[in-house]
């Protein structure tokens, strides 16, 4: 009986902690189970990865057969390399020589020399295909490089360039004469400012606006507002989505310190709402819509691409439901839903992703758009949401500060801009967008399917991303073979064209006809060699076989 005290505290003890223990590990497999299956959706794993994988680089005989291509063929393919790369040589030269001057000094120059293709073939690709990256002039939907050479624009400034360099260029030029008077005075608000307010608020329906330097610095504190006012911790993002680079939302590769608040889960997914209606902690929940093309993908770069398995596809109905969905379970739990338009913007529809959609965010982040490419970031948001104090507490402040925010010559900027989107004459614009643009890159697609060539191209709307069709280790040389045919392509390569909306019918048509030469020109070069044999899978098997050998030096 004495015996048989200790074991029932001993018992009782046990159901109690495992009563206690058990919701937080169900809650723990939960959050797993809400996580994209890709490395995209698991940062800390991606992370450890990337620390393993070692650098090794193909010599010349490698580079051409990395794919197991017979002799003949891995000729061919040389052959092609080398023309290519005394066209380059001689067509690009000023632009080449000032890039490799300029680079020893400008960190951002060596890191995307590096990684425009994958790192196996950086040295020689550096050295032979360099294009170059300085630009010295731009007209309607060109640029003009150091050499006289003219390119069509399919960079886009990153998104920024939405309606034409020209009409940036005229908001600039007014915008300087409106600002001078006051000039760079700091601190004070130029007039111009209270304009704007208005303006960004009757767009965004929002309540109140904070004006800051960057997209990156406007989610920065869309966030921690989010925290201030509902007292939790966490934020979640989804796979893939970029928001900047600041440590919380790049938790996987990039960031050298994986941040402790930050739930990476899986978009359109019933799991993923499973753990919002759930869980205590979560503050705001962060959506990039761009990432309607490419839901739980990086963003597409060529560095990555490896084989022929990177695929898009945007579906406005699906989306426009997950959006729904999402600001149900916000709402019922009392989380902050926060859309980053830092990329789109503007460039769907007057009032951004939330016109778009039909689905109202409780903030919306926007970026360099309104001051065609000016430093400016702005989050509006209703009110419960953007002060930053309380009449209760008179020492619990969410600070934010910047020393240029709302600089004159940058909110002049944003109010030509702002007075042109709102004219009727110009909003127009916006009439039939997805139609003209689904119509184009249809009719890009048949070009390329009606010369049997394994190229294909998904889009949002003006933003697109091209696949491929056949399994292919080079499928990353199309950005060069686009550059020789006069189109300029951003640092990320074939991932990402973003088409200026001022592009006409004629101009787009010049632009496909030169798409469609690059890639046959590919074709003949036979990069696109198969066998039949060559899979997807039997080509991340031989890099993962290449890895492993020379990380253990076999």
């Amino acid at each position: 009986m004495e015996n048989s005290i200790p074991l029932l505290s001993l018992a009782a003890g046990a159901v109690a902690v495992t009563a206690a223990v058990a919701p937080k590990v169900k809650a723990r497999i939960e959050l797993s189970r809400a996580k994209h299956r890709s490395l995209a959706g698991h940062s800390k794993m991606s992370r450890r990865i990337s620390k393993l994988i070692p650098r090794y680089e193909f010599e010349i005989d490698d580079f051409f057969r990395s794919d197991g291509a017979p002799g003949d063929v891995a000729t061919r393919r040389q052959d092609g390399f080398f023309r290519l790369g005394a066209q380059f040589q001689e067509k690009f030269a000023k632009s080449r020589a000032l890039t490799s001057e300029a680079a020893a000094g400008i960190s951002d120059l060596q890191f995307t020399q590096v990684y425009r293709v994958p790192f196996q073939y950086s040295r020689l690709v550096k050295e032979h295909l360099g294009a170059g990256s300085f630009m010295q002039a731009s007209s309607g939907v060109t640029l003009t490089d150091l050499d006289g050479n003219v390119f069509y624009d399919l960079a886009g400034s990153y998104g920024v360039n939405i309606f034409g360099y020209d009409f940036y260029k005229e908001c600039i030029a007014n915008a300087d004469k409106r600002a001078q008077t006051l000039g760079p005075v700091l601190g004070f608000y130029h007039p111009v400012v209270a304009e704007n307010v208005k303006r960004l608020l009757e767009l965004s329906g929002m309540d109140e606006v904070s004006f800051h330097m960057s997209g990156t610095e406007a989610v920065m504190q869309a966030v921690r507002l989010a925290r201030y006012h509902t007292g939790r911790t966490h934020l979640v993002r989804f796979a893939g989505a970029y928001h900047g680079w600041w440590g919380d939302v790049q938790p996987g590769v990039g960031n050298p310190i994986a941040p402790h608040e930050t739930y990476t889960l899986a978009e359109m997914s019933e799991r993923t709402l499973h753990v919002l209606r759930t869980r205590r902690d979560i503050a705001c929940v962060l959506v990039n819509p761009l990432q309607g093309l490419h839901p739980n993908g990086n963003a597409p770069g060529d560095s990555a691409l490896v084989d022929s398995s990177r695929k898009g596809g945007f579906d406005r109905e699906a989306y426009t439901e997950w959006l729904k969905k999402l600001r149900e379970v916000c709402t019922e739990r009392g989380i902050v839903l926060i859309f980053d338009e830092v990329f789109l913007g503007f460039r769907l529809a007057p009032g951004g992703c939330q016109e778009y959609f039909g689905v109202p965010a409780d903030m919306v982040t926007y970026g360099k758009s309104l001051g065609g490419g000016l430093p400016i970031g702005v989050v509006c948001g209703k009110s419960r949401f953007m002060r930053r104090f309380r009449d209760d507490a008179p020492a619990d402040i969410c600070f934010a500060r910047g020393t240029f925010n709302s600089h004159p010559y940058v909110m002049t900027a944003m109010d030509e801009f702002l007075s042109r989107l709102k004219s009727p004459n110009f909003s127009a614009i916006y009439n039939g967008l997805d139609e003209t643009w689904n119509g184009r890159a249809k009719q890009l697609n048949d070009m390329l399917k009606a010369r049997d060539l394994p190229v294909h191209v998904s889009n949002l709307q003006s933003i697109w991303m091209v696949e491929y069709t056949t399994p292919s280790r080079y499928n990353w040389m199309l950005q060069y073979y686009l550059r020789a045919e006069g189109l300029a392509l951003s640092w990320v390569g074939t991932g990402r064209f973003i088409f200026s909306l001022n592009y006409t019918d004629a101009d787009f048509a010049e632009v496909s006809k030169r798409f469609v030469a690059a890639a046959e020109k590919m074709k003949q070069d036979r990069w696109w060699w198969n066998d039949g044999s060559l899979t997807n899978k039997a080509i991340k098997r031989k890099i993962l076989k290449e890895m492993l050998g020379h990380a253990f030096g076999r």
